[in-house]
């Protein structure tokens, strides 16, 4: 049983005339006979009493025009959900993106770029740095978004890989902003709780390397709890567990609300560049169009990067 006879049989049923339902169904009335004639011969029954005018549904056919309805209506968004998958099949992409820009620029690239392309469909994972690499050198993802040092070498050889630069950010010291004085003592007595984050991070790499040996030689670095997650350490300095470090497009909002602190004052910061990465060579026509709109995103972090490292971090997605 088709789907047309089945509207067929219901613009019957609803209007009481053939002539009536041809129109309805864009076809000429001995078309629309005709089709009437071949549904009957598949099912084997007269559908129709035509002795009656208007023309009605057979007792036994009446009995199933529910189920008639609700058959057509399942099967046009059937049809529907097929043709939906098939676009998301052809326009899809897997974006790899570390943790800490998962809850930052992440969520307002894929707006950006869905609001330009809304049959766009993007599987997102988000990873550790280095999880995010892995997932490109086996494919598992076409692009990956993640944070780098200015200093630091590209993970990967640059013969296999095109990096694009698309902000800059910047790993700040946050502090609930109802306990900064208290905080204040235990530092002018040389402690200082922090939010830790684990050695085999990124950011805990940064934290060990960058920061902890550059604070005041006064300061006494006391770790209360670890976390690789930055959104937990966001958490956990506004419940004023300790001071963390984390990106400022991620505390910006903690910070606006003024349930935070910037303490970049007092202690180091230090500069990230945001940079989206996929493997070199051949590219499918999503991809290809997602990393243009990225290079306009990038031609835009070189026009406004900051001319000193005391800037607020330069965001390039509103």
């Amino acid at each position: 049983m088709r789907l047309e006879w089945l509207e067929d049989i219901l613009a019957v049923a609803e209007l009481g005339s053939f002539s009536e339902a041809a129109k309805r169904r864009k076809l000429t009335q001995s078309a629309f006979s005709r089709r009437i004639q071949n549904i009957e011969e598949f099912v084997g029954i007269d559908l129709f009493d035509r002795s009656r005018k208007p023309v009605q549904l057979r007792p036994t056919v009446d009995d199933h025009r529910l189920r008639i309805a609700e058959l057509v209506k399942e099967l046009h968004l059937l049809t529907d959900d097929l043709r939906r998958g098939d676009r998301k099949s052809t326009n899809r992409i897997v974006l790899a993106s570390q943790h800490a820009l998962t809850t930052s620029l992440t969520p307002r690239l894929i707006n950006l770029l869905q609001t330009e392309n809304s049959d766009l469909h993007i599987r997102l994972r988000s990873a550790n740095l280095d999880d995010c690499f892995a997932l490109l050198l086996s494919r598992q993802a076409d692009l990956a978004l993640v944070y780098r040092a200015m200093d630091d070498d590209q993970p990967l050889e640059a013969a296999y890989i095109e990096t694009l630069m698309i902000g800059h950010d910047r790993l700040i010291p946050v502090y609930a902003a109802g306990r900064k004085e208290a905080l204040a003592l235990r530092m002018a007595g040389g402690d200082l709780p922090y939010v830790a984050y684990p050695g085999e991070v990124f950011l805990g790499q940064i934290m060990a390397r960058k920061l902890l040996p550059t604070l005041p030689d006064h300061l006494r670095a006391t770790p209360k709890v670890e976390t690789a997650l930055t959104l937990a350490a966001l958490e956990l300095a506004t419940a004023g567990i300790g001071v963390a470090w984390v990106p400022s497009s991620l505390a910006a909002s903690a910070m606006s609300d003024r349930r935070l602190v910037d303490l970049s004052d007092e202690l180091p910061a230090f500069d990230l560049l945001m940079t989206a990465v996929r493997l070199a060579g051949t590219v499918g026509e999503v991809e290809a169009l997602v990393w243009d709109r990225l290079r306009m995103l990038a031609a835009r972090a070189l026009r406004a990067e900051p001319s000193s490292r005391e800037r607020s971090p330069t965001v390039l997605l509103g």
